[in-house]
């Protein structure tokens, strides 16, 4: 099956977001030329890969026309698209799903604003699996997201669409959130660079962050190291997490060598042979660089860490169960939610009894795992258990079939949503049937940097693959 992509000779080009940036500034591109190309490019491979959830174009045009010269803004100029589970003024937020009638919003949430806040002019909006709920995007009706670098292939979830525009070249960086591997999946899945930042590093929506346990965090897709640490640069100057040390201007590898343990094996799940493979092979290229690499069994979790999680999952697709109407109107209509949501909510309601315990056993990790980050500088895992599953292999029909195979292919990624701790996905490796695989690192709460760093030093030692070669 050929490879799905738009790269091309516009005015796009192969640049990343940094570079595409300096073009602008130095009025090599114009704005509406760098936005046209993307438009055109959304509009020649969408159909291949399903990944738009919302159009905004005629919105970009204006706030073009809009611009002041001579902004200061980094990213000025740059198109991007933003998760469809996230607000923007004017337009619907249908979070993966076709369970009610959509209405615009009133305003930005507050991470649109930062965002968009660092010059990034919005296309649209991108799909996602409904709630966000699996690491696929296989919605009944409205149909899968595809892989870019094989459509007959996932292309990871939930940030599925973002993941699949970035890969493609549609545009060189979009939004994407995580809250139990949403950012990292999507990246490994289509050979990008997913940072799931420190718990608090960037705004949540108010209910978000009234959770019993806060696992989502906000952050972007990219295809290059450089534009995902300029990102969090820009974000910062945006919104400043005081609790957190400041990420700061990153730009290339680090000079201290590390100590880092590898693991291939989850709470749960051994990765595959392929995959344990391809993450000793990470690993030796580390030792390479100097750094000192430990192999370690499992990580420092409780045993019921994977039971927890789902059924804190559960916990969350109930609430969405029992206060759709309040929250999206009186179009809603439960009987239109995929069994992955139904079959979530009906699991959290017949262990109601057990979700006290699991939300303190959950709460309770951070303390399990934090001293592993006063012996190692670094974590490196693979980002999922298996290379990208084909189309149908995670398809939402059946609750408990669907619920197996994800927490078996997914099982690397949740520890640092119910943790807090930073954790990259980068595409250091690629299966036997030519698709991406990631490679994860994950360091202590506030650690961003170091990751950036290491990333930026494994990016010079091993380019990754590109969809356009």
């Amino acid at each position: 099956m050929p490879r799905v992509h738009a790269f091309g000779d516009d005015a796009l080009g192969e640049l990343d977001a940094v570079g595409l940036a300096e073009a602008l500034r130095s009025r090599q591109l114009s704005p509406s030329e760098v936005v046209e190309a993307a438009i055109a490019r959304c509009e020649a491979v969408n159909e291949r890969l399903n990944g738009l959830a919302y159009r905004s174009y005629d919105t970009a045009r204006e706030e073009l026309s809009r611009e002041v010269t001579g902004s200061s803004r980094f990213f000025q100029g740059v198109p991007t698209f933003i998760k469809d589970n996230v607000d923007v003024a004017g337009q619907p937020s249908m979070r993966g799903t076709d369970a009610w009638t959509p209405y615009p919003a009133k305003t930005h949430s507050e991470v649109a604003r930062v965002v968009l806040g660092t010059g990034l002019i919005s296309l649209g909006k991108t799909q996602l699996s409904e709630f966000g709920f699996s690491g696929a995007a296989e919605h009944p009706r409205l149909g899968p997201v595809r892989n870019p670098w094989n459509p007959e292939y996932t292309a990871g979830a939930s940030s599925s669409g973002s993941g699949a525009f970035v890969a493609a070249g549609v545009v060189p960086i979009a939004h994407a959130n995580d809250g139990g591997g949403s950012i990292r999946i999507p990246a490994a899945c289509n050979g990008l660079v997913g940072l799931k930042p420190s718990r608090g590093r960037l705004p949540l929506d108010p209910e978000l962050r009234r959770l019993p346990v806060v696992i989502v965090a906000n952050g972007v897709v990219t295809r290059t190291v450089r534009d995902t640490a300029a990102f969090f640069r820009e974000a910062e100057r945006a919104y400043r997490a005081h609790k957190l040390p400041p990420i700061g201007d990153i730009t290339r590898p680090g000079k201290q060598r590390l100590r880092i343990a590898v693991l291939t094996r989850s709470v749960d799940h051994e990765s595959s042979s392929e995959v344990t493979d391809l993450t000793l092979k990470t690993a030796a290229l580390l030792e390479e660089l100097g750094h000192r690499v430990e192999h370690l069994d499992a990580p420092p979790a409780a045993s019921t860490f994977g039971d927890d999680f789902v059924l804190y999952w559960g916990l969350l697709a109930l609430a969405q169960l029992r206060t759709g109407r309040l929250t999206f109107g009186k179009t809603f209509d439960s009987s239109r939610l995929d069994n992955l949501t139904l079959g979530l909510a009906r699991h959290a309601t017949r262990n109601l009894h057990r979700l006290p315990r699991a939300i303190v056993r959950l709460r309770a990790a951070r303390r399990l795992s934090a001293p592993l980050y006063t012996t190692y500088d670094a974590v490196l895992t693979p980002t999922v258990a298996a290379e990208p599953p084909q189309i149908g292999y995670l398809d939402p029909t059946d609750y408990h079939q669907v619920i197996e195979r994800l927490s078996r292919w997914v099982t690397f990624t949740p520890l640092q949503n119910v943790t807090g701790d930073p954790a990259i996905s980068l595409p250091l490796a690629q299966s036997a049937n030519g698709l991406p695989v990631g490679m994860m690192l994950s360091a202590a709460v506030g650690a961003e940097a170091r990751l950036l760093e290491l990333a930026f030093e494994l990016e010079e030692a091993r380019p990754w693959a590109r969809i356009q070669d």
